[in-house]
C-alpha cells in the first residue's frame, strides 16, 4: 500500500489491476484525497472504482459513487462512510468487469487536481483565515496531525468546532468558552480540545482549569 505497481505488473492479468481511490477522479488523485476534499470545503465526494495505470490515479474508470460531506464531517467519519459505500458496491462491480459488462472511460487528466500527503506541520492554525476555512482544517486533519495552536509553549489539538458569530482581532479568544476570532470578521467555538499530554476534553471540562482567557491572542503563541 502506498507503492506504485511497477509497470512490469499491469499487463499481467487479463482483466488489469483494479482500484478503488476515495475521491471524484480525476479530482484529488493522490494519498490524501479525503483530507483535501474537507479542506477544501467540498461538498461532495466519493469512491472511483479504477483500473491502476504507470501513473498514480491516472487510470481508466468504471464507476463513481458520490456522497454528501456534512459541514461537521471530518475525515474520520467520512472515510467510514466511504469504506462502508465501497463495501456495499464493489463485489456487484468486480462482477461486472469479470463478465466484460463495465465500461471504462478514460480520466479528463486536464481536470485533475492533486492530494498531495499530510505534513504535521499542515495542522498548525492560522487566524488569519475565515472561520469556515478553519473548521474545514480542523475536520480534514482530524484525528492526525490534528488542528492546533501554541499557548505558553504547550500545544493544543482542537477536536471540534463550529462557527459562530463573534468579532475582533484574528486569534483574539472572545469568552471563555474559547470563541476565537477570526480573519474574515467571524469566529469558531471550541467544542472538543485536547492539551499536549492529555486527554480529550469537551470545552465546559477544559476551562474549569484553563489559563487561556478571554482577551488573549493565540497568534502570539
Amino acid at each position: 500500500y502506498g507503492q506504485i505497481i511497477p509497470k512490469d505488473f499491469l499487463g499481467l492479468t487479463k482483466k488489469g489491476f483494479i482500484n478503488i481511490h476515495a475521491s471524484i477522479l480525476p479530482k484529488w488523485r493522490g494519498a490524501a484525497p479525503i483530507q483535501r476534499s474537507i479542506m477544501n470545503l467540498d461538498k461532495e465526494t466519493g469512491i472511483s472504482i479504477m483500473k491502476i495505470a504507470e501513473e498514480l490515479d491516472t487510470g481508466p474508470v468504471c464507476n463513481v459513487y458520490k456522497i454528501e460531506i456534512d459541514h461537521d464531517e471530518n475525515a474520520e467519519e467520512v472515510s467510514e462512510k466511504l469504506s462502508l459505500l465501497a463495501a456495499e458496491k464493489i463485489v456487484d462491480d468486480i462482477d461486472d468487469i469479470l463478465e466484460d459488462k463495465s465500461e471504462f472511460i478514460e480520466q479528463n487528466h486536464s481536470e485533475a487536481t492533486y492530494a498531495s500527503k499530510i505534513k504535521k506541520e499542515e495542522g498548525k492554525l492560522d487566524w488569519n483565515l475565515s472561520a469556515k476555512k478553519l473548521i474545514g482544517k480542523i475536520n480534514g486533519l482530524f484525528p492526525v496531525p490534528g488542528g492546533w495552536f501554541v499557548f505558553k509553549g504547550e500545544r493544543y489539538k482542537i477536536l471540534k468546532a463550529e462557527l459562530s458569530s463573534g468579532s475582533g482581532v484574528a486569534g483574539e479568544v472572545l469568552s471563555e468558552q474559547l470563541e476565537i476570532a477570526c480573519g474574515d470578521g467571524q469566529s469558531i467555538k471550541v467544542l472538543e480540545i485536547q492539551r499536549q499530554g492529555k486527554r480529550a476534553q469537551n470545552i465546559g471540562e477544559f476551562t474549569l482549569g484553563s489559563q487561556i482567557k478571554a482577551g488573549v491572542n493565540l497568534s502570539d503563541g
